[in-house]
């Protein structure tokens, strides 16, 4: 009703309320608070409105005796609008002090939303640099389905780990994945411990008080639940794939043994998924291999897939094609998680097919069989829900958005043939390279990609109730 009464206004009216406006004000931009949530379909509360994050630098001094962190976040932005106030989502630790743009800003707390507020409104479109200093003991989260993530305590330190909203456990940010930014990460921790994050390791420097500092940087986009930081006695061995990318793996020493065979084939690995999908979109590649049990899952963190326990052959292709599908391709909402996980789950189908095993072809007939004996997961439950419209953030992580969602893909094979369902695979990675996809938006790209009306697959495997025929 406001802005219709304002709309009548005559225009030489308008201009004087305008003049008044900037004589009273200084300024005709007027900033308005921020959103303290996206509405993301699972997660309302992920993330934040009226700003983008475009880097994040990480100062992270860390105790493993004592569990203690001593931070400072560095939080590089763009206004989308006027901005009177932003959230940033941190869990437990205490902030000390804040400051936007140099000066000392305002600042509460409520649940996990920290509000700040500038002591100048950010105009629209003003790239805006905000300091937190923060510390304390964080804390694993439990996730909807039971799981833990965030901050997790190993018996020599620690492992950060965030699918879907750990990571504002050790730092604050705009955590949804539909806010992608580079990466700055710096960790200080006792001398004779290794401290490993995503990316390329600039530098490693012992300091004058019995402390290693290790400062690693991500060039490339990132979505905060791909960010990790993990503190132990790993053993740390580098090398190189043919085509030239690093190779960096911190395994712990328990695990060393079983899981060097399996790191051995990372190289190829990489290899055979620039064949398949297209370049590798990272700078470097790695794993991180932690003592048997420290975590419930493995997760891709991004170019160092955090595996708990040794890892098997298929459980690396699966978190080595996530970089890919999932990290350099990330989902607009957790309601796409299918994009990551249908697709992860294929290429496991299609390192198999490619290295003398089963066939993706095989896998689809016993899944419509219900034939364990191909495949122990085409039993019940991988059909319970279409991919595309998980029940609710329990479930987001089920069967169906993996196995179903490979199906998808399968079907799609199977109607329009390899040769354009492997250029459809391979033009939606480059083309959609770094940024974030729905499901919409692939529905559309596969349709005028491959040249054929998907409807009918859309329909009874990607949106369909019941078990597919």
């Amino acid at each position: 009703m406001e802005h219709r009464a304002f709309s009548r206004l005559a225009v030489p009216a308008v201009a004087a309320l305008l003049a008044l406006t900037t004589a009273c004000t200084g300024s005709t931009v007027q900033g308005r608070p921020g959103a303290s949530g996206l509405r993301d379909p699972y997660f309302p509360k992920a993330g934040n409105g009226g700003y983008q994050v475009e880097h994040y630098e990480l100062d992270l001094d860390y105790d493993p005796d004592k569990g203690q962190l001593d931070a400072t976040a560095v939080i590089t932005a763009r206004a989308e609008q006027g901005l009177s106030s932003f959230n940033l989502d941190l869990s437990g630790l205490k902030v000390e002090s804040v400051r936007v743009q140099g000066a000392g800003a305002r600042f509460n707390r409520t649940g996990n939303e920290l509000t700040v507020r500038p002591a100048e409104d950010l105009e629209k479109g003003e790239v805006f640099r905000t300091e937190i200093d923060y510390a304390g003991k964080p804390k694993a989260l439990v996730d909807p389905d039971g799981s833990e993530e965030g901050w997790i305590t190993t018996e020599d330190g620690a492992v950060a780990v965030g699918e879907p909203v750990g990571s504002m456990s050790w730092f604050p940010g705009n955590h949804h994945p539909s806010d992608k930014a580079t990466y700055d990460i710096t960790l200080t921790v006792p001398k004779g411990y290794e401290a490993v994050s995503n990316g390329e390791l600039r530098s490693r420097t012992d300091t004058d008080d019995g402390r290693t500092e290790f400062t690693w940087h991500s060039p490339e986009p990132m979505a905060s639940y791909l960010a990790t930081a993990a503190i132990g006695k790993f053993k740390v061995t580098t090398g190189r794939t043919a085509s030239g990318v690093p190779v960096y793996n911190a395994v712990a020493p328990e695990e060393s043994e079983a899981a060097a065979p399996v790191l051995a084939r990372l190289p190829e690995a990489v290899e055979w998924g620039g064949r398949r999908f297209g370049p590798y979109p990272f700078s470097t590649v790695g794993s991180i291999v932690l003592p048997a049990q420290t975590l419930a899952y493995d997760l891709e963190t991004q170019t160092k897939p955090a595996y708990s326990g040794a890892p098997d052959e298929e459980t690396l292709v699966h978190e080595l094609a996530h970089q890919w599908f999932g990290n350099s391709v990330s989902p607009e909402s957790w309601k796409d998680m299918w994009l990551n996980e249908g697709f992860a789950l294929y290429a496991e189908w299609l390192w198999s097919e490619d290295h003398g095993g089963i066939t993706a072809q095989r896998r689809s007939e016993a899944f419509l069989a219900g034939d364990t004996s191909v495949d122990p997961h085409a039993g019940p439950g991988w059909d319970a829900f279409p991919p595309a419209a998980p029940p609710g953030p329990d479930h987001i992580s089920d069967p169906p958005v993996y196995y179903r969602g490979a199906m998808v893909l399968q079907r799609i094979r199977q109607e329009v043939g390899d040769e354009k369902f492997f250029a459809l695979v391979r033009g939606w990675a480059a083309d959609h390279r770094y940024g974030n996809v729905s499901t919409a938006d692939f529905t559309a790209y596969a349709q005028e990609k491959t040249g054929h009306d998907l409807g009918k697959i859309w329909d009874v495997w990607l949106y369909g109730e019941g078990r597919p025929k």
